[in-house]
């Protein structure tokens, strides 16, 4: 299962009864993540790269994004602390670019400053405040689940201004990470709404998608880059089928049959 998600797009049939509520993943469905960890590192990094041009900080950043050796899904499943992925992460990428002197002292800094500096990047894509304010018209709940603690999500949707999401199930909540059906469920239990009537958002055509079908949700993928669908195992592939696929959170008035949708927009943050 391989063609582009674009073939599966042209019409969006709303959702075959009454929408309940509606969860979303949070890092790049609602926070443009990707951004804000560019310019983070270009503040934490710069002492060390200081002729670094804007094109390279991209690459920089794309490499660290990539995450070849998995550090951020092997600290989900417990293996390294949030500071040690990051660390690790930002070392394979000094080290891949041939920067030779990122030693311990160096990567404990990294981490700081990064730490220091996120926050203060981070933003709300610009298709994230129309839809809630439908949702809302709309008299439809909605809340966050995500594949990363409760309180540093929670003080990330705060500094995008997403305080208004206040159901947030982080993977600290069920001790259980996406895909794994409990943290969905978990969402649903606290939005009260049924897993049957519940739209899961999420950026993560396998994780989130097929995931959330798994769980007995209603699976959409946000897919804003057009990116060609990733390979399915053999198992899933009903499930796969019943994803819908959008390419904005515009879209998701027409898939939840609103009666005010929200308009269309681009949804990246004009620089």
């Amino acid at each position: 299962m391989s063609e582009k998600a674009t073939l599966n797009t042209p019409s969006l049939p709303p959702f075959p009864g009454r929408v309940g509520g509606v969860l979303f993943d949070i890092d790049e469905t609602l926070v443009d993540l990707v951004q804000a960890m560019r310019d983070a590192m270009v503040f934490a990094g710069t002492h060390l790269l200081p002729d670094c041009t804007s094109a390279q900080w991209d690459n920089f950043a794309a490499l660290y994004m990539a995450d070849p050796n998995d550090y951020y899904d092997r600290y989900v499943m417990g293996e390294f602390t949030f500071g040690q992925q990051r660390g690790l992460r930002a070392r394979a990428v000094f080290e891949q670019l041939g920067f030779t002197v990122f030693d311990a002292a160096a990567e404990l800094r990294w981490i700081s400053d990064f730490e220091e500096a996120q926050p203060r990047y981070i933003r709300a894509f610009n298709d994230v405040v129309p839809l809630l304010d439908a949702l809302d018209a709309a008299g439809i709940p909605y809340g966050a689940v995500t594949n990363n603690v409760h309180d540093y999500q929670r003080a990330k949707l705060d500094h995008a201004g997403l305080q208004r999401i206040g159901m947030l199930v982080g993977i600290d909540t069920v001790k259980a990470a996406k895909p794994r059906p409990e943290i969905f469920l978990e969402g649903c239990r606290q939005l009260g709404t049924a897993p049957s009537e519940t739209l899961y958002v999420g950026d993560n055509f396998l994780i989130d998608g097929v995931g959330s079908v798994k769980a007995g949700l209603h699976g959409v993928w946000l897919n804003r880059e057009n990116k060609a669908m990733p390979a399915v195992p053999a198992d899933d592939t009903a499930c796969a089928q019943a994803v819908r696929i959008i390419s904005s959170l515009a879209q998701m008035g027409e898939l939840a049959g609103l009666s005010n949708p929200p308009r269309a927009c681009d949804a990246r943050l004009s620089k």
